[in-house]
């Protein structure tokens, strides 16, 4: 760890977290606008490079850690959450962030996934969801949208998608929200709500692939239609969208739907039902979760988040509670003995 007086006094810069290996994405890929929000964010903790590690599993994503000037971990397919609760639980004092692509974390590493959300292991979880198989060149994802012609699915994917954020809220995660690629501002401040939040920060974050992919999020992340194609989430706010603030977000019952009131009235919005937005809700999130277009706008920003112990927490304290149970003898040998012989244990005639 870097000495902690002068973490204190230093003012790092976007340098300080560069690396000096070649980045190696395609031209135009979006990875290249997150590894440069990350660093750009990352400076504004004050914290030494060497406090934070990047972990990955496999695809164009995971080659991440390889360009932060960071500890870091290329690890192997869908593996990521694995090896990352192993470094947060033995190296409390680092910052983990896990890099995984839709495919990486949501096929294979299915699994893995899960249970590192429901354990709430305290860690940035950041899901670049490009809607395909990129590094092995254009084969369809779990996140490809149904009759999705691709390398491996020539007459249309069959396959209805996963969504990663009802997915991710029920698998019990303490901190979801989404973000986009080409928006800078945006994902600052997702990063900064994501880094404070105390447990499991899980962002999937819209990435175009422009080369097997290209524009598979046009429709709402064009800066021209933002306004009419996303709604964005702000505790405590009315859901209101459009370019003239005319279009609301209600429920009808447990159904959403738009509604339409007076351009920029808000007591007009409120009147006509529009929800304001409740981030500790898991009911709502759940709700708005399923929003997607054409019928509804795409909701981006924090949608729930809960304070609960994390797994770091219970396992230290566990552990400490063990010490004290089952004290160690000073003598390696000595403790092995008491090891085999303890629990439940028979003799052989």
């Amino acid at each position: 760890m870097a000495n902690a007086s002068a973490a204190a006094t230093a003012n790092y810069t976007k340098k300080d977290f560069e690396s000096d290996q070649e980045v190696r994405w395609c031209p135009g890929c979006g990875d290249y606008s997150i590894l440069a929000n990350v660093q750009r964010f990352l400076p504004t903790l004050n914290r030494a490079p060497e406090e934070f590690v990047f972990v990955s599993g496999i695809g164009c994503s995971s080659r991440f850690p390889y360009y932060m000037n960071t500890y870091g971990f290329h690890t192997i397919h869908g593996r990521a959450p694995a090896i990352a609760t192993g470094v947060a639980l033995t190296q409390p004092d680092l910052s983990t962030w896990i890099i995984s692509g839709d495919g990486d974390a949501l096929s294979i590493g299915g699994n893995h996934l899960l249970h590192l959300l429901r354990r709430n292991v305290d860690c940035v979880f950041l899901l670049f969801n490009n809607r395909i198989y990129g590094l092995t060149k254009g084969q369809y994802s779990p996140t490809s949208e149904v009759g999705k012609v691709t390398k491996s699915t020539p007459l249309g994917s069959l396959d209805h998608p996963v969504k990663p954020l009802p997915y991710a809220l029920g698998s019990q995660a303490s901190f979801v929200a989404r973000t986009l690629d080409r928006d800078a501002k945006h994902m600052g401040k997702i990063l900064e709500a994501a880094y404070q939040h105390k447990g499991c920060s899980f962002v999937e974050i819209f990435q175009n692939c422009n080369i097997f992919n290209d524009g598979a999020w046009d429709y709402m992340a064009e800066r021209s239609l933002r306004a009419d194609a996303q709604v964005e989430l702000e505790h405590g706010k009315l859901m209101i969208f459009g370019k003239d603030r005319d279009k609301g977000i209600a429920l009808e019952g447990l159904k959403p739907k738009v509604v339409n009131f007076a351009a920029g009235d808000e007591q007009a919005a409120e009147d006509a039902g529009v929800l304001r937005y409740d981030d500790s809700s898991i009911e709502i999130a759940l709700l708005v979760s399923q929003l997607d277009a054409p019928e509804f706008p795409t909701p981006m920003g924090v949608l729930y988040r809960e304070n609960r112990a994390t797994f770091d927490d219970v396992f230290h304290a566990q552990l400490a509670d063990a010490k004290k149970r089952f004290p160690i003898s000073d003598s390696v040998d000595d403790s092995l003995n008491e090891l085999y012989r303890s629990g439940d244990v028979w003799d052989v005639e």
